[in-house]
C-alpha cells in the first residue's frame, strides 16, 4: 500500500461519477486520498485542492478523470508533481501527457483505478 497520498485528478462530488466512485474506495482500501477540483473545498469528507500546484507532498498517484481536452493544459503541472506514476482511467488517455511523462520518466498505465484495486494491481 502506498504510504503517500493519492491524487484524484478531476474528482467529483457525485457518487454516480468514476472519480467519486474512486476516492470512496481508495478510502475503504486504507489509502490517503488528495482530490483535486477547481472550485469545490470538500469532497467526501476530504479537503479538496483547487490544483496540482497546492500539492506540496510526495505522491505516489495520480489517477486521472480528466478527458485529454482538459488535462492538456495543465500537462507540466502534472509533470511537475512528480508522482510515482499516473493511471490513464478509460477516456482519459492523451499522446502528449503520455510523452511528457515518458520523457520525465514517470510510469504511466492505461488502465482502471477500481479494477486495478478490486484486482490487487493497485
Amino acid at each position: 500500500m502506498a504510504s503517500s497520498p493519492v491524487v484524484v485528478l478531476g474528482a467529483s462530488p457525485k457518487p454516480h461519477r468514476y472519480a467519486n466512485k474512486a476516492i470512496r474506495l481508495l478510502l475503504e482500501y486504507g489509502y490517503a486520498v488528495l482530490p483535486v477540483h477547481p472550485k469545490l473545498d470538500e469532497i467526501e469528507n476530504l479537503p479538496v485542492k483547487h490544483q496540482l500546484g497546492q500539492i506540496d507532498e510526495s505522491i505516489d498517484t495520480l489517477t486521472l478523470y480528466l478527458g485529454e481536452k482538459a488535462s492538456t493544459p495543465i500537462i507540466d503541472d502534472i509533470v511537475k508533481l512528480k508522482p510515482r506514476r499516473v493511471i490513464m482511467n478509460p477516456g482519459t488517455e492523451s499522446a502528449a501527457l503520455e510523452s511528457a511523462l515518458a520523457e520525465q520518466g514517470i510510469d504511466f498505465v492505461k488502465d482502471c483505478t477500481l479494477v486495478m484495486l478490486r484486482e490487487g494491481r493497485f
